[in-house]
């Protein structure tokens, strides 16, 4: 009977017993594993069985007796989930049990997991100093947090955070804003250890995560005190300061329509709400005073873009292009600043002209600045601001010659002054072709001899020289109906007024009674006796047929040269193109991987003779000064940051930006 009371007691404290030795050999085996990073201590542990059974319980029982189980259960009160109080009481409860001492029972692998226990507790010096390594430095790691990451609804399942995974809780203000308007810090430059092992590759580290905003840095180019050609500075005297920006933000439709070029982008950063809203960020952040667009579908623009644009202060004019194309240009200025004086929409479309049977459109608007009061009485002239985007097709040069050739036209007739000089222009917009091509320096330097031209070399947007038939530019380049000269220039036809009015008598309708014509007898008339049957005599001394009035008008006859086109508006591109400090050339957008310019803003100034100046200046100052601008971006940066579109960047183009000082002058 007794002897069951305590079998039934002592049950309970076995159970005990072996979760006390179960979490006592885990703790010591983590500590281990924490002290030393070889392999032997943590193969001896793997060695170990998982729970001891009752024969390893008294084993170790004897063990501690021999030993004293004060300086173990010191040791084991050291993990967080053992009691001492209750180990120890366990244990003498136990140890007072003579049917379970048996030294015998004792297994190898329980007195070299107690050597290692032992070792452990009497050595002062880290484990891997025992197995013959250098001591690894102490190094202080920091604390482990949770960083809550708020994300919206549009970076839901996106690949590429726009500030990286973790730096969210950076943006403290719109992620747009703080990208453009924080530079980034400069990081110093480490040497690179030298590899000592010969034909051996050395395993790189994996990239680091860059943030958007310190890929795409555009750096703002201030040229409001490099002094001019004259060697006076830009900033003498009062002048009307502005800002303008042109920008293709690429229309929706024809982003669905081309899909194929954007399989880079992740479908979330080419939803149109998350395109608006990084749009939108962009034009608050640089707050130009005027805003040329490109490719604004209309939909988009009557719904969300004219409203929000009316909102920031801006009076916007639209023209959709012709046909059953969806998107168009947009001309914006703030009423602040500038007052209207005309507006005029252009079409390029010509029906019944092969040459001018695209759709492409433009717009021109004739701006008049509004000096402040505290200047007293002084003048301004007016600006002439013209927006385009030209066909794209990179075989059909001699259709945006012609395209490009109306526009002048019109930036012609609407800045002409009194005097017959022309006041300050801008003309900026997608002029689909590069840099150093014809067409560009046909804008830049007023003259093009294009006779004998292949098509494709117009633009120099693609070189098909290798196929044997091109499309070559013959003279005249477009008919004299187009009312057009080869300056670029409206024709007026003056015709001399007629002497008198054609008086309609009764005579005079008397004479066609008897024209030749009307003495025919018309096939399939009907004979009725007395009505058809008789023909009209021709009174005598009447002629045989009457000479009718050519009433179409003539076409204009001007002079027309041959084979060559001119203009006379003294335009010079506010970008030079390359990147000094790259060594690269400047990219506005990447069509299939590719960097190219096609985006311009052009202005009115006189272009240096001396090409080999060392600044950035290359023209002339007039009327309209270049004071700074936004600077452009290389190829090799937007690889970087997976070309266009990105989620920083939403459209396949990047913005020009400019600033422009304007003289004013007393009356």
């Amino acid at each position: 009977m007794i002897a069951s009371c305590l079998c039934y007691l002592l049950l309970p404290a076995a159970r005990l017993f072996r979760a006390l030795s179960d979490a006592f050999f885990t703790c010591r085996k983590n500590a281990l594993l924490a002290k030393s990073s070889s392999t032997q201590v943590e193969g001896n542990f793997a060695m170990a069985p998982r729970g001891p059974d009752q024969e390893e319980c008294e084993g170790l029982l004897q063990q501690w007796r021999e030993e004293g189980s004060s300086q173990v259960l010191s040791t084991s009160s050291e993990g967080p989930l053992v009691d001492k109080g209750l180990a120890q009481s366990s244990l003498a409860l136990l140890m007072d049990n003579p049917g379970e001492q048996d030294a015998a029972s004792e297994d190898k692998w329980s007195s070299r997991q107690l050597s290692d226990l032992r070792a452990a507790e009497n050595l002062e010096e880290p484990f891997p100093e025992v197995l013959g390594e250098e001591p690894l430095p102490e190094v202080e790691v920091p604390m482990w947090a949770a960083v809550p990451v708020q994300t919206g609804p549009q970076y839901a399942d996106c690949a590429v955070l726009p500030m990286g995974a973790l730096a969210a809780e950076q943006w403290e203000e719109d992620p747009a804003v703080v990208a453009w308007s924080i530079a980034p810090e400069p990081m110093p430059q480490e040497e690179a250890p030298i590899w000592p092992f010969d034909g051996l590759g050395q395993l790189q580290p994996p990239p680091v995560e860059i943030p958007y905003h310190e890929i795409l840095w555009r750096e703002w180019e201030d040229f409001s005190a490099q002094p001019d050609a004259q060697g006076l500075e830009a900033g003498d005297g009062p002048q009307f300061q502005f800002t303008l920006m042109s920008y293709n933000i690429l229309a929706q439709d024809l982003m669905q329509q081309s899909s194929e070029l954007y399989l880079h982008c992740h479908p979330d950063i080419l939803n149109w709400n998350y395109r608006f809203a990084n749009l939108l960020q962009e034009f608050q952040h640089w707050d130009p005073d005027i805003l040329c667009l490109q490719e604004v579908q209309e939909d988009h623009y009557w719904e969300q873009l004219e409203p929000s644009l009316r909102m920031m202060g801006f009076t916007c004019f639209y023209k959709r292009r012709t046909g059953c194309k969806t998107d168009g240009c947009a001309v914006c200025y703030k009423p602040t600043r500038f007052r209207l004086l005309c507006a005029s929409p252009v079409e390029y479309f010509r029906p019944g002209l092969e040459l001018l049977n695209r759709d492409n459109v433009g717009l021109v608007l004739l701006l008049q600045p509004l000096v402040p009061e505290g200047l007293g009485q002084v003048s301004v002239a007016p600006l002439c601001v013209a927006n385009t985007h030209v066909l794209y097709n990179p075989r059909r040069g001699d259709v945006k010659l012609a395209q490009m050739a109306i526009l002048l036209a019109e930036v012609d007739k609407v800045a002409r002054l009194s005097d017959g000089s022309h006041c300050p222009i801008i003309l900026c917009g997608d002029l689909n072709s590069v840099p150093d091509s014809p067409l560009y320096n046909f804008i830049r330097d007023g003259e093009l001899q294009y006779h004998g031209m292949p098509a494709w070399k117009v633009s120099g947007q693609e070189d098909f020289s290798h196929q044997l038939y091109q499309r070559k530019l013959q003279a005249p380049l477009w008919p004299s109906s187009l009312g057009i000269t080869d300056c670029c220039q409206y024709f007026t036809s003056c015709h001399p007024k007629r002497a008198e009015r054609l008086k309609y008598s009764r005579d005079f309708l008397l004479r066609f009674r008897f024209c030749d014509i009307a003495c025919q007898r018309p096939v399939g008339l009907v004979l009725v006796e007395g009505v058809t049957d008789t023909k009209p005599e021709r009174p005598a001394g009447w002629a045989q047929s009457l000479l009718e009035e050519d009433t179409l008008e003539p076409e204009p006859v001007f002079p027309r040269t041959v084979g060559t086109i001119q203009h006379c508006l003294h335009l010079t591109s506010v970008y030079t193109h390359f990147l000094p400090q790259h060594g690269r050339p400047e990219v506005t957008t990447m069509p299939l991987g590719l960097g190219t310019t096609v985006d311009y803003i052009f202005f009115s100034a006189e272009s240096c003779e001396n090409g080999n100046r060392t600044d950035r200046r290359l023209y002339q100052d007039g009327t309209l000064k270049l004071l700074g601008r936004l600077s452009l971006l290389s190829e090799e940066i937007l690889w970087a940051a997976n070309g266009l579109p990105n989620p920083f960047c939403s459209s396949d183009h990047l913005c020009l930006l400019a600033s422009f000082g304007m003289e004013v002058t007393a009356p």
